[in-house]
């Protein structure tokens, strides 16, 4: 066991290092470029049409059944589902504990890159996705790399889906059912085990209905834990309210400045503001692992460009909005130069403005934000492995999933927790290489759209045929 984790310690330092933070910003860039900003000028028309897209849109898409399962709205919210969980209150937090106030302000740059590289990941998804042999539209990069960039790259889309589904397991399973599991004992004294069987119950009811009972339960959860975490942030900033200037200064000064050691805080150079606050902000949005893709391609719509204004959002709504939040909790206390990290983090400083509750709030949003992030990862590990093995695969898929969950929550998860974050960066590389190469489709489509012309969604594929 300790060769394999120094082997995949060793990949992980590769995988996770400069090279792959240069690519996953450089792709966002070069696409927000491409884009003409357009991601950050037509945020407003994003969340319009996000609003609207709670339903079927009119006119276009009264065929539900032909052209999509999930609402626009619901798809987001579905995206979201995997999105904002631990990395939204242990990612900031270790972000912070590892590379100084800085680390956040990097996370602003990554999430204001990222928006273009979710926008372009589901215009494609929906684009060039495909209906499977049970009538579901099925779609993300492995359809894109096929369908997009032809038969002689299919092999690209493979190692997306291979990578995607084992990923899943750990990112989006068995993290996600320890780190409840942990903050559930330490907070109220629930067994780790007790835990673990509650939510593989929970989930299962959910993930053997597939991505329609999924996004239902996704687009009530979500909001409103979402909206429920923001308050109980900003119930502790008005608490802290004379610290905000002096932290949003920490920030910025930070982010440009090497911070020495202060208390238990060890000091942190530049570089590992800028490493720490790209790599958490990736893990947080996941702006270019191509996961999120896989949801929007559900959506019931016939327009490409116009999930991708909802789709963007995902990005903003997790690290502008929520990071943000969390990240101005810690910084407005003094808990963080203790040398604390981690969600332990987070829960401190949210109990030293309310005592004697901040940390069951940590402990509660916590809990259902890995819930759902355990819902969400659940389709998009379903859909990789379908890619890979048809879709006879994919109750054999589901089961497995649900079953791994107490497992997780019992599990002393070092080496799983590296093996998943290895994974996870080795599903950007292929989904990177597609996004660059089918950028010249994403801002064509982009332009028809604003320019008032039709823009179809891709031609109507059959998979497992």
């Amino acid at each position: 066991m300790e060769t394999l984790t120094s082997l995949f310690g060793a990949i992980n330092g590769v995988v996770w290092g400069p090279l792959m933070l240069i690519l996953l910003l450089g792709v966002g860039l070069y696409l927000q470029l491409g884009l003409k900003l357009m991601p950050i000028r037509k945020l407003g028309i994003g969340f319009k049409l996000m609003w609207q897209g709670r339903s079927a849109a009119p006119g276009e898409e009264k065929s539900a059944d032909k052209d999509g399962e999930i609402s626009p709205f619901n798809a987001l919210m579905t995206s979201l589902s995997a999105t904002i969980g631990t990395g939204n209150i242990a990612g900031v937090a270790t972000a912070i504990a590892l590379g100084g106030p800085g680390a956040v302000f990097w996370m602003w740059i990554t999430a204001l890159v990222g928006m273009a590289t979710k926008f372009a990941e589901a215009v494609l998804a929906v684009r060039f996705r495909e209906t499977d042999s049970l009538g579901y539209h099925v779609g993300g990069p492995m359809f894109y790399i096929k369908n997009g960039l032809g038969k002689k790259w299919v092999w690209l889309g493979v190692l997306f889906a291979f990578f995607g589904a084992v990923a899943a397991f750990g990112i989006g399973n068995t993290v996600q059912s320890n780190s409840v599991a942990d903050a559930m004992s330490s907070s109220f004294g629930v067994p780790t085990w007790l835990t673990g069987v509650v939510i593989m119950v929970l989930a299962g009811a959910v993930i053997l209905g597939g991505i329609k009972r999924i996004a239902k339960v996704a687009g009530k959860l979500v909001p409103v834990m979402g909206i429920a975490y923001i308050l109980a942030g900003i119930l502790v900033l008005i608490v802290n309210a004379s610290q905000i200037g002096e932290a949003f200064g920490l920030i910025f000064y930070y982010a440009f400045n090497p911070m020495a050691a202060a208390g238990g805080f060890a000091g942190a150079a530049v570089m590992a503001a800028i490493r720490f606050g790209v790599a958490r902000g990736i893990f947080s949005n996941e702006a270019g692992l191509g996961s999120a893709p896989i949801a929007h391609a559900a959506a019931q719509t016939k327009n490409p460009v116009r999930q991708g204004l909802i789709a963007m959002l995902g990005t903003f709504i997790d690290t502008i909005v929520v990071c943000t939040i969390t990240a101005l909790v810690i910084l407005t206390s003094t808990v963080w130069i203790d040398g604390e990290e981690g969600a332990s983090l987070t829960a401190l400083s949210f109990d030293a403005a309310l005592p004697g509750f901040g940390n069951q709030i940590v402990a509660i949003a916590l809990a259902v934000f890995a819930f759902t992030t355990i819902l969400g990862w659940s389709f998009y590990g379903e859909k990789c492995f379908q890619f890979l093995f048809g879709t006879r695969a994919i109750m054999l898929y589901r089961v497995l999933f649900v079953l791994a969950i107490p497992l997780g929550a019992m599990a002393q998860l070092g080496f799983i927790w590296l093996m998943a974050d290895t994974f996870n960066a080795m599903m950007a590389i292929p989904n990177l290489i597609a996004l660059a190469l089918l950028s010249p489709v994403v801002f064509k489509l982009t332009k028809d759209y604003f320019d008032g012309k039709e823009v179809l969604p891709g031609e109507a594929l059959d998979h497992d045929k």
